[in-house]
């Protein structure tokens, strides 16, 4: 999959508030930081449990997710790991506004 796909339009994506899109199979959080897109996998890489969703809080601070579970904590500009349990980066996928709509691309097989 190379296509773009269509996730909001960006007046509604507000700060703190993530979409989740999946991509193939494979869930993404797309994110607002100050005005600038930014769309991670939706998965912690220590044990698996997801960053964004029902039942738990999305701890989102400046450009870092703190994963609900453990306390991991990733940068959404480049999905590295920035504090334990976790140590393996998340994926990060490639964003544009067209026309005002936020589209996210799944660059994995590029």
């Amino acid at each position: 999959m190379s296509d773009w796909v269509d996730v909001a339009p960006l007046a509604e994506l507000m700060p703190g508030s993530p979409r989740l899109v999946d991509l193939d199979d494979v869930l993404v959080a797309v994110f607002n930081v100050n005005g600038e897109i930014h769309a991670i996998q939706n998965v912690c890489t220590h044990d698996g449990f997801p960053l964004v969703g029902d039942g738990h809080a999305d701890i989102v601070n400046g450009e870092e997710i703190r994963c609900p579970r453990h306390g991991a904590r990733f940068c959404l500009r480049t999905g590295a790991a920035t504090a334990p349990p976790a140590y393996e980066p998340v994926a990060v996928f490639p964003t544009r506004v067209v026309d005002g709509l936020i589209q996210v691309r799944d660059a994995r097989f590029d």
